[in-house]
C-alpha cells in the first residue's frame, strides 16, 4: 500500500477509537485521556510515515540520465538481482538504480538483496498502478561462485528478502535465470515451470518443446549442435535442482519460483577460476573448462520469457486498504456491541432487582410502620428508575445502551404499571408534631456534594434535637433529600449519607438508643419545590426529621439519681 493509504488507515483507526470512547461508559477523565492518547498515536504514525517515505526516496536514486517509464507503461517491470548485474546494465555507481527498457518490458537493477523490499516500496510509491506488473528476476550463474555454502546462504537471504517484499501486497513472481558459457552461436532460452519436468525452448517470440526444437533443424551440423546443447541443458538443470532450488525456502502455497530458465552466452564477465560449474563438470564427466573471462561481456535479457510470468496483484492497494479498514470497523463494532450488551444487561438486572425488592415487602399496616418505611423507600427507588427510563424515552437512549440493544422500554412499561398500582396506606393518628417535621437545609449542615458535617452545624442540630424528643413507641425518622441536579444514583447515595451523618450526631450527643432511629435517603424523588429555579433546588436540598409511631420501637434507658437525662429531655 502507498504511504497515503497507510495514513488514511491510521486516521480511520483513530476515528474508531474516539467513537468507542463515546460509546463505552467511562469517567470523563478516562475519556479525555483516551482521546489524547489516540490523537497522539495517530499524529506519531503520520510523522513516522512521512519520515519513512523521505528516507526511502532519498536512499533510492536513479542513475544519471535514466527515467522511469510513464505511469501508463503496461509491460512487465522486473526487479533484477543476483549475479552478472554489470553485464546486464553496465557499470553503475553503488546505491543507484539502473534501468534497461526493451520492447517487452522494463528491467530495474537491485544493487543488493537487502534493498529489494525498499525498491519495491519506492516503485509502488512512484507508480501505484504497477502493482500488477512487478516481477523479480534472480540471476544465478555457477561460473560466478567457487563456494557452494556461500551460494546457499545467498539463496536463503534472497528468499527471505523476497518474502518481505511480497508482504507489500504484490505477487512478485520469480524468474530464476542461469547464464552458462559456451562456444556455440545459437543461444535460445530453455525454461520450465515450477514443479514441471517438461523443458520448453523460447526464441523469436515462440515457445516449443525441446523435442520439436531438436527436430526443426534441417542440416546435420545444426542438429548435432542442438543435440549437444540438450546434453549441456541436462547438466545445467541437474545442477540447479541440486545446488540452488533446495535453498529457496517455500513461503507461500504457490511457491517461490514461477519460471526457471537457462541460456548460453559466449562470455561471462563475472566468471571466476575454479567455479562451481567447473567443479560440477570435473565431478561428473572429468573434463576441465579453461575458457577465459571477458571483461566487457554483455548478457541478454529474458524478453521471450516475460509473457510466461503469472503477473497480477494479489489485491490492488486500494482493495487491501479497504479490507484492513473493514477489519478495523468489524473489531470496533464487536467491542461496541459487547459493551452495549453488557450495559443493557446491567440495567435490566438493576431494575428487575428493584421490582423484586418492592414486591417482597408486604402491604404495611398502621401497626407496622417499619414495613411502611421500607416500602416507601422501595417505591422511591422505583420512581428514580422510572424517571431515568422516562428520560431515555423522551431524549433517546445514551450511546452506551444503543446499537439496537436497548431494552429499557419494556422495563419502563413494567415500572409504570407497578407505580400506578401502588396504594399509600392510610395515615396513622399521630401528634401534631409528627405531621410537622423538622426541616434542615442541607447546605447549612454540609458542603456541596459532601456528607461531612460542617464545624458550625452544631447549633442547628442542637435546636433540632430540642424539638425532637425521643419517647417510647416512636421512631425518629431522618430522611435525606437532594435536588435533581447531577447523577440520580450519586444523589441517592449522597442523601443517605447525609441522613446517616445527622443520625450519628444525634445519637452520640443525645445518648438515644439506636432503636429509636430510622435513616432514609430519597435523592431527588420527593421534591417539595420545582427544580427549574435556584430557590426550588435550594428547598429540595434538605434533611427532614419527624416522629412516626411504632409499638416497641424506642426503649429509653432508665434514669438514675446519679445520671443526667439525655439531652433530648432537657429543657433549654
Amino acid at each position: 500500500m502507498t504511504f497515503n493509504l497507510h495514513r488514511i488507515l491510521y486516521l480511520w483507526a483513530g476515528v474508531l477509537v474516539l467513537a468507542l470512547l463515546l460509546i463505552i461508559p467511562l469517567a470523563m477523565w478516562a475519556r479525555v485521556l483516551g482521546a489524547l492518547i489516540a490523537v497522539c498515536c495517530v499524529t506519531w504514525a503520520w510523522v513516522s510515515l512521512r519520515l519513512r517515505a523521505e528516507r526511502q526516496l532519498g536512499s533510492v536514486r536513479l542513475a544519471e540520465g535514466m527515467v522511469l517509464p510513464a505511469a501508463g507503461f503496461r509491460q512487465p517491470v522486473v526487479l533484477v538481482c543476483g549475479d552478472g548485474l554489470d553485464g546486464l546494465f553496465g557499470g553503475v555507481a553503488a546505491g543507484q538504480l539502473a534501468l534497461r527498457v526493451t520492447e517487452r518490458g522494463c528491467y530495474v537493477r537491485v544493487p543488493s538483496l537487502e534493498q529489494l523490499p525498499a525498491i519495491t516500496d519506492h516503485l509502488l510509491a512512484l507508480r501505484p498502478g504497477w502493482a500488477g506488473q512487478l516481477g523479480v528476476m534472480f540471476s544465478v550463474s555457477p561460473g560466478a561462485h567457487s563456494d557452494g555454502a556461500i551460494l546457499a546462504g545467498q539463496m536463503r537471504a534472497f528468499s527471505h528478502q523476497l518474502a518481505l517484499a511480497r508482504k507489500r501486497g504484490v505477487a512478485l513472481p520469480l524468474l530464476l535465470v542461469s547464464y552458462l558459457q559456451t562456444l556455440q552461436d545459437e543461444a535460445p532460452w530453455f525454461c520450465w515451470g515450477s514443479g514441471q519436468a517438461e523443458v520448453r525452448v523460447c526464441d523469436a517470440g515462440a515457445c516449443v518443446s525441446l523435442d520439436d526444437w531438436q527436430q526443426q533443424s534441417a542440416d546435420s551440423p545444426r542438429q548435432a549442435a542442438r543435440m549437444h546443447a540438450s546434453i549441456q541443458l541436462n547438466s545445467a538443470v541437474a545442477w540447479l535442482h541440486e545446488a540452488v532450488l533446495p535453498h529457496l525456502v517455500m513461503r507461500s502455497a504457490s511457491g517461490l519460483v514461477a519460471i526457471c530458465a537457462v541460456t548460453w552466452v559466449p562470455a561471462l564477465a563475472h566468471a571466476v577460476n575454479g567455479n562451481l560449474w567447473q567443479q560440477w563438470l570435473r565431478s561428473k564427466v572429468a573434463l576441465a573448462d579453461h575458457r577465459a573471462v571477458v571483461a566487457d561481456a554483455v548478457l541478454p535479457v529474458p524478453d521471450p520469457l516475460l509473457n510466461l510470468l503469472p503477473l497480477g496483484p494479489l489485491r490492488s492497494p486500494v482493495q487491501r486498504a479497504s479490507v484492513v479498514a473493514l477489519w478495523l470497523f468489524a473489531v470496533a463494532g464487536v467491542v461496541a456491541l459487547a459493551s452495549s450488551a453488557w450495559q443493557n444487561a446491567l440495567l435490566l438486572r438493576q431494575v428487575s432487582d428493584d421490582l423484586r425488592r418492592y414486591s417482597a415487602i408486604p402491604q404495611p399496616t398502621q401497626r407496622n410502620q417499619r414495613e411502611f418505611l421500607g416500602r416507601e423507600n422501595a417505591v422511591g427507588v422505583l420512581r428514580q428508575d422510572a424517571q431515568r427510563l422516562d428520560a431515555y424515552y423522551r431524549h433517546g437512549a445514551p450511546p452506551a445502551f444503543g446499537l439496537g440493544l436497548y431494552r429499557g422500554e419494556r422495563l419502563r412499561a413494567a415500572l409504570l404499571a407497578v407505580l400506578a398500582a401502588h396504594v399509600e396506606p392510610p395515615p396513622a393518628a399521630s401528634p401534631a408534631r409528627a405531621a410537622s417535621p423538622v426541616r434542615l437545609d442541607s447546605l447549612s449542615l454540609f458542603a456541596s456534594g459532601s456528607a461531612q458535617l460542617k464545624a458550625d452545624s452544631a447549633k442547628i442540630l442542637i435546636n433540632a434535637l430540642v424539638d425532637i424528643k425521643a419517647q417510647p413507641g416512636w421512631l425518629i425518622v431522618i430522611s435525606g433529600h437532594t435536588d435533581a441536579t447531577g447523577d440520580p444514583e450519586n444523589n441517592l447515595r449522597l442523601s443517605r449519607a447525609r441522613a446517616a451523618a445527622v443520625h450519628d450526631w444525634m445519637q452520640r450527643m443525645g445518648s438515644i438508643p439506636d432503636s429509636c432511629f430510622a435513616v432514609q435517603g430519597f435523592g431527588a424523588s420527593q421534591p417539595i419545590a420545582g427544580n427549574d429555579t435556584e430557590a426550588g433546588r435550594a428547598a429540595n436540598r434538605r434533611v427532614d426529621i419527624r416522629l412516626v409511631p411504632e409499638a416497641g420501637a424506642c426503649a429509653l434507658p432508665v434514669a438514675s439519681p446519679d445520671r443526667q437525662p439525655p439531652v433530648a429531655f432537657r429543657d433549654i
